[in-house]
């Protein structure tokens, strides 16, 4: 099974530096495989450089897309992350 879902950046400074930071680091808690859509790139979500090259700016929707053993609770918890508790974090 895969767990997709797409979300719209609320951070004011997108997935760079300190937000980007704490996604990756919330995504290497799980042993499920999660990856970040955007256009028509992807990149490893647990891989800070990948991430940083998406360029992810508020405002931007992005696809993510988890597939492993503990896949729901991943994407509970990264969706969380992403609509409720980055939006919160300046640079």
């Amino acid at each position: 099974m895969v767990a997709r879902f797409r979300v719209k950046i609320k951070n004011r400074s997108g997935l760079h530096a300190r937000p980007a930071a704490i996604f990756v680091s919330a995504c290497r808690k799980y042993k499920s495989s999660i990856v970040i859509h955007k256009e028509n790139r992807s990149a490893d979500a647990k891989n800070i450089l990948q991430v940083l090259s998406l360029g992810i700016d508020q405002g931007d929707e992005i696809d993510i897309v988890i597939e492993g053993e503990d896949e729901n609770e991943a994407s509970k918890d990264i969706k969380h992350l992403l609509e409720k508790h980055l939006p919160e974090i300046d640079r």
